[in-house]
């Protein structure tokens, strides 16, 4: 997470110093599709050092938040912050970029609030699955089935459950099919080291976890956020012992 909060704070900051006047027309995005007409009608001597600074700026505070964010609250906020932070500081650098033009076209307005409009929808969609990947997993006991509710979650029929086991430990994951990932939180279908296809519904790093195994060899990892994984597992198996054994 640390490296990741370097390297972005690093491009943002790198980016500052790449566009110059002189390359602005095969660098800078927009006013590199520009005609010459076009470009005569926006003061790009004033936009590049105002480009620098807030890259400066935006490079700067993502690194100096993101820290403390992961140092005082966790890793999964300052993911966050790492992913929409950028994005609603590229509506604000849009908008302010307006005021570089000397004369604005209709088009130039429309393609502007357009550009505002989908990077808003962007952060907004991301703070809403991030919402939703935050919510917690419940393990809710049922006559005939176990249920785990919440994002990614199942419905176990009894009848197909081969074993309940506590595991010190997720097995090495390569990689995401289709999920939800941050540091701690991991939700969907996920790939093992050995190519192995797990589900994993992994609210937070308490272990032991739980594992359950279907009779058609699909495994499914639950971690609790609220609760300890123990006392969930303890009910589990007085619950089912005789359905499951």
């Amino acid at each position: 997470m640390i490296i990741a909060i370097v390297i972005l704070s690093t491009l943002f900051i790198g980016i500052a110093f790449i566009v110059t006047e002189s390359n602005a027309k095969y660098l800078l995005s927009g006013y590199n599709t520009m005609s010459e007409k076009e470009r005569a009608h926006f003061d790009i001597k004033s936009f590049v050092p105002y480009f620098r600074k807030f890259h400066l700026v935006l490079g700067s505070l993502l690194f100096v938040f993101s820290l403390l964010i992961y140092f005082q609250i966790n890793s999964d906020w300052a993911m966050l912050f790492l992913g929409v932070f950028p994005i609603i500081s590229y509506v604000y650098f849009i908008w302010k970029s307006n005021q570089f033009y000397f004369e604005k076209t209709k088009k130039q307005n429309i393609s502007s609030y357009i550009a505002m409009m989908v990077m808003a929808s962007i952060s907004v969609v991301v703070l809403y699955e991030f919402q939703k990947g935050l919510k917690n997993n419940e393990v809710i006991m049922h006559p005939t089935k176990i249920e785990i509710t919440g994002e990614y979650g199942v419905e176990l029929d009894l009848k197909t459950i081969k074993s309940i086991n506590l595991m010190d430990s997720l097995p090495e994951i390569s990689n995401k099919l289709n999920g939800f990932a941050l540091e701690t939180i991991k939700k969907g279908y996920f790939k093992t080291a050995t190519q192995e296809k797990v589900v994993l519904l992994i609210n937070s790093r308490k272990t032991p976890l739980i594992l359950f195994v279907k009779k058609n060899g699909e495994k499914i990892y639950y971690s609790s956020k609220d609760k300890s994984n123990k006392p969930i597992f303890d009910a589990l198996i007085k619950t089912y012992f005789k359905e499951i054994h």
